[in-house]
C-alpha cells in the first residue's frame, strides 16, 4: 500500500520530542490485558514516568477515536471490535492515574491536548476515509506506532510496575496488528511497517495471538 510521507515526517519529529475471517474476529477478543487499573505504581514514579503514562493515555485514545470514526464508515469488524479494546485501555489507564492521584483530562472524541497526536488524528481520518484499504492501513499503522512507543517508554524507565503496565498494553497492540494485517492480506494488499523494523514486524505477524497478562 502507498505510504503517506507527511505522516512519517511528523512521526520522526514526535519520536525525537518525546474481507475479515472469523479467526481474526475472535483474535480481537483474546487480547484483553489484565486489570492494570488495580496496579499501584511505585511511589518513586518520576516526572518522565508520569509523562509517559499521560502520553499513552492519549495515544490509546487516538486509536479508539480513529477506529470509532472509521467504524462509522466501513463494515469492517476489526474497527468495531478493537475500538472496544482501546476503550478498555483508556479506562484502565484512567483508573490507574486516579488510583495514583495523577491529575489528567480526557478530551472529547477527536480532540487531543498533545498537538502532534491531534495532527495524527486529523491525517488518519482524512487518509482512512478515502477507501477501505487506506482505513485498514491506518489501523495497522496505529498499532505499529503503539508497539514502538511503548517499547521506548519501557526501556526508559526502571519502574517495574510501569513496565508491567506498558508490556500488557504492548501485548494487546501486537494482537491488534496481527488482526489488521490479516484483513489487509485478505484484501490482497501488503502492509509495510513504518516504525517497527522489518525483522520485528515479521516476528510479530508470524507468531500466534497472545494471551495478554498471563
Amino acid at each position: 500500500m502507498k505510504l503517506f510521507s507527511k505522516f512519517k515526517m511528523l512521526m520522526t519529529v514526535m519520536t525525537v520530542m518525546t474481507i475479515v475471517s472469523l479467526g481474526s474476529i475472535l483474535a480481537c477478543n483474546e487480547d484483553e490485558t489484565d486489570d492494570i487499573s488495580n496496579e499501584l505504581l511505585d511511589s518513586k514514579l518520576s516526572i518522565e514516568d508520569k509523562n509517559a503514562l499521560m502520553f499513552m493515555l492519549e495515544e490509546e485514545k487516538l486509536a479508539r477515536d480513529t477506529y470509532e470514526y472509521l467504524d462509522g464508515l466501513y463494515a469492517i469488524n476489526q474497527f468495531s471490535n478493537i475500538k472496544l479494546s482501546e476503550q478498555s485501555h483508556v479506562n484502565a489507564i484512567s483508573a490507574l492515574l486516579d488510583k495514583n492521584e495523577i491529575p489528567y483530562t480526557i478530551q472529547p472524541y477527536g480532540k487531543f491536548e498533545n498537538q502532534e497526536l491531534q495532527e495524527l488524528y486529523n491525517q488518519f481520518v482524512e487518509y482512512g476515509q478515502s477507501n477501505r484499504d487506506n482505513a485498514l492501513e491506518v489501523g495497522a499503522t496505529i498499532e505499529d506506532l503503539d508497539i514502538v512507543d511503548l517499547q521506548e517508554f519501557i526501556e526508559a524507565t526502571s519502574n517495574t510496575s510501569l513496565i508491567s503496565v506498558f508490556e500488557s498494553l504492548q501485548c494487546g497492540s501486537r494482537n491488534h496488528l496481527r488482526s489488521f494485517v490479516k484483513a489487509i492480506e485478505n484484501a490482497n494488499e501488503i502492509y509495510e511497517p513504518q516504525f517497527l523494523t522489518l525483522e520485528e514486524y515479521n516476528d510479530i505477524v508470524e507468531d500466534t495471538n497472545e494471551k495478554c497478562g498471563q
